[in-house]
């Protein structure tokens, strides 16, 4: 069932009609974690962004191969080519091996985003797995004159990119001259021809731990190249949808560009996305910054700046209550406030059990599944989707307090959607119903130990009593070798 989706590509600073490079197929390659911390709300955002693009595409009926990289090596402090590897820092300061740190801290995304009920990639590719592939990335840009050697280091010469191709700054709308004229030199960047030039490789000083061999110098990868060299061997060299937040823009993705183009002619990519910040105050989140607060925080309300814990689905509501390419500022007032609406959704959900249908209907369903598919086919609206979701919760409120009635078609129509938009494409999930669900396990089994003791006793009128009145509300106990079980029908 193929929509007519559009995404809004930051290349072209337009939306676009969505039509992939492979009938029936997509790639996708969202820029992951650096490991060397742990994972805060900015590192959820895009996880759950691109993990919905993820789910709607699959819903659609498109096969998508989804590739979400980790960073173990080459992320330099402040995203330049000087200083010292962030997981090679971490690893020093707490006496451990650098692969040591990076996955402990992988370990500790992927149960964040198992909580957020993030899917897991197609392939997960590491940096650190990938020399070789990115030492030959950078053989083929120095091939077509595009890189040259300093001091063991290799560089992409900017300039000379600029002049051949007239791409540079493109997507970040950055003009190089300008860039050329304000930026100031930072010690050890004398190895440049110009200062706007970025490392592909860079040798590695005597005491920096990760290294590797190549026909330059023992070294490391730059941080551009990671991705670029990845994301070519499990999509090809040129794929459907590059994502990753807004901050990645520039250089990241800028440079990505110019060393796909270095070497094929083109970009990596048909459609760049970008999800924009999370703000506290209105600066980014962020590591460098200082100003985050962790997941595990969240969740258990450990952060000064919190007045409660925060549980999993509550952030992944919050983040979806806003339009991936618009900002969100946390505040304690707004996170209490996508507490309450995601319960409100869900408390609609749990009417469907004990809703009772009427003859006829004096509400008009038919257009809701539309209404959602519109919101979603519009660059993945989902703020506007969950609007069509709180309309339809106060129809079911409106039937259950006998305002409105609903047709058994209707009540089936309404449930549909809700599966498939509220759990299977945003992702949300009933925690309340997984609790109330150990609670009821429990104290089944103690009723049915106590019947047990009834007929061990031989008082069977108590044990047919418990089975009948079980019955009655829909529980069905079935009696076998190994002791009773039940079903709730």
């Amino acid at each position: 069932m193929k929509q007519d989706l559009l995404i809004y590509n930051t290349l072209t600073r337009q939306k676009e009609l969505f039509k992939p490079v492979h009938e029936g197929h997509v790639g996708m390659y969202v820029c992951g974690p650096t490991v060397y911390g742990d994972g805060h709300l900015g590192h959820a955002r895009p996880a759950i962004t691109f993990d919905v693009v993820f789910r709607y595409l699959t819903h659609i009926g498109y096969k998508v191969r989804y590739v979400r990289n980790i960073t173990d090596v080459g992320h330099l402090e402040n995203d330049t080519d000087e200083g010292e590897d962030k997981i090679a820092k971490k690893a020093r300061l707490e006496q451990l091996e650098p692969m040591e740190v990076a996955q402990y801290y992988t370990n500790r995304y992927h149960a964040a985003m198992d909580a957020l009920g993030v899917l897991r990639p197609s392939i997960e590719p590491h940096a650190s797995g990938h020399i070789i592939e990115q030492i030959e990335l950078v053989q083929q840009i120095m091939d077509k004159g595009l890189a040259y050697e300093s001091n063991g280091s290799v560089y992409f010469d900017v300039n000379k990119f600029q002049e051949e191709t007239h791409q540079y700054g493109r997507l970040s709308g950055r003009v190089l001259n300008e860039m050329l004229s304000t930026t100031r030199e930072l010690d050890g960047q004398e190895e440049k021809h110009n200062t706007a030039d970025f490392a592909l490789w860079k040798k590695a000083s005597p005491e920096h731990i990760m290294r590797w061999p190549s026909p330059w110098s023992i070294g490391f990868p730059g941080w551009h190249t990671e991705c670029t060299a990845m994301g070519s061997k499990y999509l090809g060299d040129f794929f459907d949808i590059h994502g990753g937040g807004m901050d990645l823009i520039f250089p990241h993705h800028e440079s990505e560009i110019a060393q796909k183009t270095a070497v094929c002619g083109h970009g990596p990519c048909k459609y760049w996305m970008h999800n924009n910040m999370i703000t506290i105050n209105g600066q980014k989140m962020g590591k460098s910054l200082g100003n985050f607060i962790t997941l595990d925080e969240f969740f258990t309300g450990s952060h000064k700046l919190l007045t409660q814990a925060y549980s999993p689905m509550t952030i992944r509501f919050f983040i979806l209550q806003a339009h991936y390419r618009g900002t969100v500022d946390f505040s304690n007032e707004a996170l209490i406030a996508a507490e309450k609406g995601c319960s409100r959704l869900l408390q609609a959900y749990h009417l469907f059990r004990t809703l009772q249908p009427s003859k006829t209907s004096s509400v008009d369903v038919s257009g809701y599944r539309q209404k959602c598919y519109d919101a979603l086919n519009d660059d993945f609206n989902t703020p506007i989707l969950i609007s069509h979701l709180f309309d339809m919760a106060k129809l079911l409120n409106s039937a259950k307090d006998k305002h409105s009635t609903l047709t058994q078609d209707d009540i089936d129509e309404l449930k549909s959607i809700f599966d498939i938009f509220l759990f299977e494409i945003l992702g949300m999930r009933d925690e309340a119903a997984k609790d109330n669900s150990n609670l009821i396990d429990g104290l089944m089994q103690m009723i049915l130990d106590i019947r047990s003791n009834a007929k061990v006793n031989k008082d069977w009128a108590t044990s047919d009593k418990i089975r009948d009145s079980l019955g009655a509300l829909g529980v069905v106990v079935k009696d076998g070798k190994d002791g009773a079980t039940y079903e709730i029908k």
